[in-house]
């Protein structure tokens, strides 16, 4: 068994759905005005911390990930649906940097404990380093 206690990986949180413009037409409503619905909001990408891992390994083969996106709003005012929260589990004592500054995100000592390290809505990806 390998153990790495270094890893970089890249990652994107969702994007918000479009909203969708239309307009309500009906027989006898002579200006029915407007009925589109807002897009849903993009996901999270949250770190876990999991008692049962040990090291690393798992990051240094899937390096990149990226959280779904927001559905389309649709007509009659109807909102898209929201992106379900990616949870990446890491192993306890993991700390946390931002790879572009240095800074520290947070450090997950506990078990059940969680960082967001990418908020939905984000329209760039962030890329982060992992230490245990």
């Amino acid at each position: 068994m390998q153990f790495i206690d270094q890893a970089r990986v890249q990652v994107r949180a969702g994007r918000g759905g479009d909203g969708i413009m239309a307009f309500r037409r009906e027989k006898y409503v002579p200006a029915g005005g407007p009925a589109g619905g807002d897009g849903g909001r993009g996901a999270n990408v949250v770190l876990m911390a999991d008692e049962n891992l040990q090291t690393l390994l798992d990051f240094k083969y899937m390096r990149v990930f990226s959280a779904p996106d927001g559905q389309r709003g649709g007509p009659n005012r109807c909102t898209g649906s929201s992106g379900k929260d990616l949870i990446v589990k890491v192993p306890c004592g993991t700390e946390i940097r931002d790879l572009t500054t240095g800074i520290i995100l947070g450090d997950l000592t506990s078990p059940g404990q969680d960082l967001v390290v990418a908020f939905g809505g984000a329209r760039w990806p962030w890329k982060c380093s992992l230490f245990k």
